[in-house]
């Protein structure tokens, strides 16, 4: 992820994605493609812990009011279930990661996300006006056991080789290419597609000109 990128606490989430905040302070949207992507930019291990944004049980009941499952899940989280999902984010952070890279996955990654998705998840329930909603009750485990069945849904889907980091030198984000083309490369092409776009330019624009005579 870009430095200093995080989510932002005012925009609305109007459409399956986040809102980040780059280092210069511009917000752009970023949808990385799946519902466990979603959770990443949150934090991670070592040097991305200083991204970190889910510090009480509350930032965990906001970020799942902007994620693709929506508000409307009258979410209870408790301090142990804040830690679990801080920990099984960063497995799957890494393990994600790795298979971006083509590495093969780690034992230990595999294990976090399985443990996970082996709780009671998410009761969805339908109404008569043919929507769905949440069962009232939800927990941070059957949350975090939603996340975690994501993950497993993804890696042993259609597009587990879809699965990327951007490809920005100086950017972390990872998400999955679900377009048909499948030519995905930025986290998103306002911010460092663009970037790159103007990088190009420079350099283009820096090089000698070929029919200049030395």
């Amino acid at each position: 992820m870009n430095a200093q990128a995080t989510e932002s606490p005012e925009s609305p989430e109007p459409a399956p994605g986040l809102t980040l905040v780059s280092h210069e302070g511009k917000p752009y949207r970023f949808d990385p493609g799946a519902l466990c992507l979603e959770l990443l930019p949150t934090g991670g291990p070592g040097p991305f812990a200083r991204y970190e944004v889910l510090h009480t049980p509350a930032d965990l009941v906001t970020w799942a009011g902007r994620s693709r499952l929506a508000d409307g899940l009258g979410l209870t989280v408790t301090e142990d279930e804040l830690e679990r999902t801080r920990a099984v984010r960063d497995a799957l952070f890494l393990l994600t990661a790795d298979r971006a890279h083509g590495r093969p996955p780690r034992g230990a990654h595999l294990d976090a996300v399985n443990e996970a998705a082996a709780a009671p998840p998410l009761v969805s329930r339908l109404t008569p006006e043919g929507t769905r909603v949440w069962a009232p009750g939800a927990t941070g485990t059957q949350l975090l056991s939603t996340v975690a069945r994501d993950a497993i849904d993804l890696f042993s889907g259609p597009f587990a080789d879809r699965v990327r980091e951007c490809g920005a030198h100086d950017c972390f984000l990872l998400f999955v290419d679900t377009s048909r083309p499948g030519r995905r490369r930025w986290c998103a092409m306002e911010h460092c597609g663009n970037r790159e776009k103007v990088r190009a330019h420079r350099a283009r624009g820096a090089r000698p000109d070929d029919r200049t005579t030395p």
